[in-house]
């Protein structure tokens, strides 16, 4: 049961670590401003607006929120995995496959639900968070499940 947990702390923290840094390095991008306002509109799907006007603790608090869904989705595709065969027929598939279903879970169910509202974006700005969810968590989660079930592991949840 420990290598279990081990093997899905160690898989969401990374795909957690990749996905915030591609959407820092995205918004720095696009934006020029400071990236770890991500953070704060993170802890906006909680308190609204009034993340925005917060200091410190509004960036821990996205921070704590964004590994909080990193590992959902993490431990969810291991327990998964096992479950649905044809997600180890292809892993590349299989990682474009989970990163749609995440963006979709995210910006469909998620954020209306959320006190952000509607998600503000164009079909570029889908794309490529489409784009980063594939090839920050999709991808790695596809990957690392494979090997993991490829030597014989079973994971008991």
């Amino acid at each position: 049961m420990k290598k279990n947990s081990t093997v899905i702390a160690k898989a969401g923290f990374l795909v957690g670590t990749l996905d915030l840094l591609s959407a820092f390095l995205h918004y720095y991008i696009v934006t020029g401003k400071d990236p770890l306002f991500i953070l704060k509109y993170i802890t906006s799907a909680l308190l609204g607006p009034a993340a925005f006007s917060g200091g410190a603790e509004m960036y821990v608090t996205g921070l704590l929120l964004h590994y909080l869904v990193a590992f959902s989705f993490t431990v969810f595709f291991f327990w998964l995995y096992p479950r649905l065969k044809i997600l180890g027929k292809n892993r590349v598939a299989t990682g474009i496959f989970y990163g749609l279903f995440i963006w979709t879970v995210m910006n469909l169910i998620m954020v209306p639900l959320s006190r952000i509202g509607k998600f503000p974006g164009s079909a570029s700005g889908v794309l490529i968070n489409a784009a980063i969810l594939i090839l920050a968590i999709g991808l790695p989660l596809s990957f690392i499940a494979s090997r993991y079930y490829r030597n014989g592991k079973r994971l008991r949840i």
